[in-house]
């Protein structure tokens, strides 16, 4: 059900990252660690399978929004469906 913003304190605009100021250019990263590099956080930090989908559900439109600036490519491994990263192309 939709809140009140009068009910909240704190309410803020969104700030989107550039994908140059949190992705090394060397790198290519999962949609989790992707999701948590976007909240400040490592690539490895322990997450509740809750805020990792929270998370994940802010990254996916990130990914799209920037999708000029990412490239992706196909991983070896067959429990990671893709690795994305900058496209310094």
């Amino acid at each position: 059900m939709p809140a009140d913003k009068a009910e909240f304190d704190d309410v803020r605009a969104f700030e989107l990252h550039e994908p140059a100021d949190i992705l090394d250019p060397d790198l290519l990263y999962t949609i989790p660690e992707l999701a948590r590099l976007l909240q400040g956080l490592p690539v490895d930090a322990e997450l509740s399978d809750f805020n990792e989908s929270v998370f994940i559900d802010w990254a996916i439109p990130w990914m799209i929004y920037y999708q000029d600036d990412l490239v992706f490519a196909e991983p070896d491994a067959e429990d990671v469906v893709g690795l994305y990263g900058l496209d310094d192309r």
